[in-house]
């Protein structure tokens, strides 16, 4: 049986609450931090340490979906192409998460993030050049959003969509694997592969992720992983943490916003290199 004290509970919803900052910043579900809290400070098994991680994957992208559709700043269209794939992979990764060997896809994983990490750098380095024209698109997917921190309309087309939804199965299957949550591939591949600006690819993200996340999380339930009092105290931080991160990636810089991806992606990578071998 696992038990925690008060003083621990108030540390899941203290830490609950930076995960979900970060994760509406950035369009992560925090589980790469989420996991390794509950397996190394709390010593609870890794198979509940995912479905916990799930749940607050769900309530950070429930906190901050609907409020970034309405700015504009989340592509919808652009999500449910997407999410169609990825909530596929996230339940095969689910159901195959006691057949794999999940040291070898870890490790194979962290690899295939270094050179992500290293090109989101290299491009927040670049000066960024802000369209405020009526643009004809050759993509059915697009969109256009106010950026305050340019004070500028920002207009884009999502660019090279078959090979994104490929990703995106991939990105799903991970999240059911792993509990990582899938932003950590989805970012990247909107930003990087589709040419989606950094703010628009992290609110589509969090609205993606929480879908996903939550058809893996089902099966998990079903299995008797989640356990409920922690979910709770962890959600509840990353609620809190959501409406916080919101109004940061509103105003924020997007290089800003591209440096500290890249080097979260960069710790990521280092950490399930560790874990993998």
């Amino acid at each position: 049986m696992i038990h925690i004290t008060t003083i621990g509970y108030f540390f899941l919803v203290v830490f609950g609450a930076f995960i979900g900052l970060l994760g509406s910043v950035m369009g992560v579900g925090g589980g790469v931090f989420i996991v390794p809290l509950l397996v190394l400070v709390f010593n609870i098994p890794i198979q509940n340490a995912i479905a916990v991680s799930l749940i607050s994957i769900i309530a950070t992208s429930s906190a901050v979906a609907s409020v970034n559709v309405e700015k504009g700043l989340a592509n919808v269209r652009l999500g449910i192409v997407m999410e169609l794939t990825m909530a596929a992979g996230s339940i095969a990764g689910a159901l195959l998460m006691s057949h794999l060997p999940t040291k070898i896809v870890s490790l194979a994983f962290s690899i295939f993030l270094f050179p992500v990490s290293a090109s989101m750098y290299l491009k927040s380095r670049k000066k960024i050049v802000v369209s405020n024209f009526k643009q004809e698109r050759t993509s059915p997917i697009g969109g256009t959003f106010f950026d305050p921190a340019s004070g500028q309309n920002i207009s884009y087309k999502a660019e090279r969509m078959p090979l994104a939804i490929l990703f995106s199965f991939f990105a799903g299957a991970l999240s059911g694997l792993l509990g990582l949550g899938g932003g950590v591939v989805q970012v990247p591949v909107m930003n990087i592969l589709c040419k989606i600006p950094i703010k628009a690819a992290a609110a589509t993200s969090n609205f993606m992720i929480g879908v996903s996340a939550a058809a893996s999380a089902l099966i998990f339930y079903k299995k008797g992983y989640v356990i409920s009092d922690i979910s709770f105290y962890v959600s509840l931080g990353t609620l809190f943490g959501s409406f916080l991160g919101m109004k940061f990636l509103y105003k924020a810089k997007s290089e800003k916003i591209q440096t500290l991806f890249s080097v979260l992606i960069f710790i990521v990578a280092i950490r399930m290199i560790f874990k993998s071998l």
